[in-house]
């Protein structure tokens, strides 16, 4: 009895050795093949429908980053960014003494940015990273007190899921700020003639007769108004307003990021990370010592808590309108031209080996390969950029391919351990990145070998619609919700809201140049 089952398991660990090498074999297919003298390499070229899709208003809140600022972009049209935040307390309940006087309120975010070089006196040159726009373009920035109360949870659903706020909501922020602007320094450059400054920050103190230099990264620096904080954060800590951060964010409930246009100028916009960014409130107060010495005092403020991008879109080039316009968007053949636009832009559907002629549940170009039982090898969609459309337009570093019909990221995304972190480099075999090398236009290459693989290799696996969008961090595969569901789409990847950028790609319509022409590139094996 014992032989006869130890008998048994070594037969089941057999098969089941067995039955994975030869999944193993077949999924390595790409590098354990080549150079046998029993199969031939090809390439075949597949031709791919994809058209248009607008995306409209889109969930906005509390995104990892946010742009601010005006772009004009020649190819899309101008897109007006504006921002409001919640804020948070860093302490909770300050001890605030006898006699206190603010000596200054400083809002501080800092920019993206590269170290370039240090000089022998210790100061620094700073490259700017994610900033659009000339240098010194200037735009009208206003910072208000906000009156919009951001909810963490949705009422209409019982309080069980988050709120959502929407791109569109402009409006609302800016038609319930409080009072003035806060930035009212008579320094220009901190209000009507704003600009993303380059320059490193330096501050000189004096500590023991000697002079200290404070430097620090480029970054957005205003003064707000001393009186408006007197009243609202020592005034509101001796009305027991500062005792929690609930009631703190309900008492005053954020700031709100106006830009405009400054003159004529074409402005600029940046894209930060707000979340780092705080209010610094400075102040003088008595101490308990007879001689009554004043102490300096500090509280701070964190642009932290609810968070909404507002987006504005106005003089839209006439070639997107049309382009992205629900009757002139073709579904059956494709669309000439494919227009990717960040925020509360576009996006374009895919659809991998045309009709389904005999209406098996199966189109008829993938039986065709099924039946010839090819061997994937590599498999990609080749995007070319229209240098023409874009004309002097900033061009995004990446796009993004995804299952539309079950918004998550292909098979191939997920198996890409390349280069982990970073917003703009990771995923690297999986691709997306804007390549120039040999071409003025550019192309876009993204690898999905393993998702045609399946789709041969299992014949219960669905051939799904896939969706392109810019992206703002590769890393980033949620989706956030339409305001209004299309008929195609309820939902777009939330990096692509994130990034202000767009690109015009060449689609897979007959009718464009073949060497321009969207393109599923197949490199297969198959036996002689």
């Amino acid at each position: 009895m014992y032989n006869n089952s130890f008998f048994k398991k070594i037969l089941i660990v057999a098969c089941v050795v067995f039955l994975y090498s030869c999944d193993k074999d077949y999924n390595s297919i790409g590098d354990g093949l080549i150079g046998d003298n029993h199969f031939d390499f090809a390439k075949y070229t597949s031709s791919v429908v994809a058209y248009n899709q607008k995306i409209g208003p889109i969930q906005s809140n509390n995104l990892a980053t946010n742009s601010l600022g005006i772009l004009e972009n020649p190819a899309f049209g101008t897109t007006t960014s504006n921002f409001a935040t919640q804020l948070t307390l860093e302490s909770t309940s300050p001890v605030i003494g006898n006699n206190p006087v603010i000596e200054s309120v400083t809002l501080t975010i800092p920019y993206f940015s590269t170290l370039v070089s240090t000089d022998t006196n210790g100061d620094h040159v700073y490259e700017l990273d994610s900033i659009y726009g000339a240098t010194d373009a200037k735009i009208k920035l206003s910072v208000y007190e906000s009156g919009y109360f951001m909810r963490d949870l949705d009422p209409v659903g019982g309080f069980q899921e988050a709120q959502k706020y929407f791109t569109d909501q402009n409006a609302d922020f800016d038609g319930a700020k409080i009072g003035g602007r806060l930035n009212d320094s008579g320094i220009v450059s901190q209000n009507d003639s704003f600009f993303f400054d380059a320059a490193e920050y330096k501050e000189t103190t004096t500590t023991d007769g000697k002079d200290v230099v404070t430097r620090t990264a480029p970054g957005m620096r205003l003064a707000l108004n001393s009186s408006f904080f007197k009243n609202k954060i020592i005034g509101g800590s001796a009305a027991g307003k500062l005792s929690s951060n609930d009631i703190f964010r309900e008492y005053f409930r954020g700031l709100y990021f106006k830009v405009e246009k400054s003159g004529t100028t074409a402005g600029a916009l940046a894209q930060l990370d707000f979340k780092k960014g705080k209010v610094t409130i400075k102040y003088k107060e008595d101490t308990s010592d007879a001689d009554k010495t004043r102490v300096d005092k500090s509280i701070v403020l964190n642009l932290t808590g609810n968070t909404v991008s507002l987006l504005g879109q106005s003089n839209t080039n006439t070639s997107y309108a049309n382009g992205t316009n629900s009757g002139n968007i073709n579904k059956a053949l494709g669309d000439e031209r494919l227009y990717l636009k960040g925020g509360e832009g576009s996006m374009s559907i895919l659809e991998l080996f045309g009709p389904d002629t005999d209406n098996n549940g199966v189109a008829d170009e993938l039986e065709t390969i099924r039946n010839n039982g090819w061997l994937i090898n590599e498999a990609n969609l080749v995007f070319h950029v229209d240098a023409s459309a874009m004309g002097s337009a900033y061009e995004p570093k990446r796009i993004y391919l995804y299952d539309l019909n079950n918004s998550r990221a292909v098979f191939d995304y997920a198996v890409d351990a390349t280069a982990g972190t970073d917003a703009k480099n990771g995923k690297i075999v999986y691709g997306g990145i804007l390549n120039k090398e040999n071409t003025a236009d550019g192309f876009y290459k993204i690898r999905i070998t393993n998702q045609i693989r399946n789709l041969i290799k299992n014949a219960d696996s669905t051939n799904v619609k896939l969706g392109v969008v810019v992206t703002e961090d590769i890393n980033v595969t949620a989706s956030n919700k339409l305001r209004t569901a299309t008929s195609s789409i309820s939902q777009a990847p939330r990096a692509s809201v994130m990034n202000p950028l767009g690109t015009v790609l060449y689609g897979g319509k007959s009718t464009v140049p073949a060497d321009k022409r969207l393109k599923l590139e197949i490199y297969y094996t198959k036996p002689n």
